[in-house]
């Protein structure tokens, strides 16, 4: 059994799935996650899990509880839309943050609309990004654990009204 840190601070992993076919976008998000852990001490490591298409990111979700989506917002065959619409369907779905060369307030209005977390413009900044992948990871775990104690038919009746 692994014990806590002797701050008292248990360490976390966030696993972030980063969906695009073009490999310098996993690459860049890699990196930025290791200068990361240095300059925050390690009480989160954020790791990253590749994956090129719309295909394998859902069975890398069917195989585990990945709480963030980093997708590039054109994917061949397919697109952003394609996840969230899948992400739907999960039982306490990862927040989806859409990435692309042409993040415009068009994209940003639509993704929001339609239920991402978050746009990131490319290419990234490394402060940007684990701004808005720390909020999107406080969001979900509160969330999650409202799910634990409530139950989700209590959640879904509550954001309805």
């Amino acid at each position: 059994m692994r014990k806590p840190p002797a701050s008292g601070i248990v360490s976390t992993t966030v696993t972030v799935l980063s969906v695009s076919p073009m490999a310098e976008d996993h690459t860049s998000l890699s990196s930025i996650f290791e200068r990361s852990e240095r300059i925050l001490c390690g009480d989160s490591k954020w790791t990253l899990r590749p994956c090129a298409t719309v295909e394998s990111a859902m069975a890398a979700l069917s195989q585990a509880r990945i709480p963030l989506v980093v997708t590039e917002r054109d994917l061949a065959p397919g697109s952003w839309r394609d996840i969230l619409e899948n992400l739907l369907l999960l039982p306490n779905p990862p927040f989806l943050i859409v990435t692309s060369r042409l993040a415009d307030e068009y994209l940003w209005a639509e993704a929001l609309n339609l239920g991402a977390y978050d746009v990131l413009a490319k290419p990234f900044d490394a402060s940007e990004v684990m701004r808005v992948l720390a909020s999107a990871w406080r969001h979900w775990t509160d969330r999650h654990e409202q799910i634990q104690v409530r139950g989700p038919q209590t959640i879904a009746a509550t954001a309805a009204a």
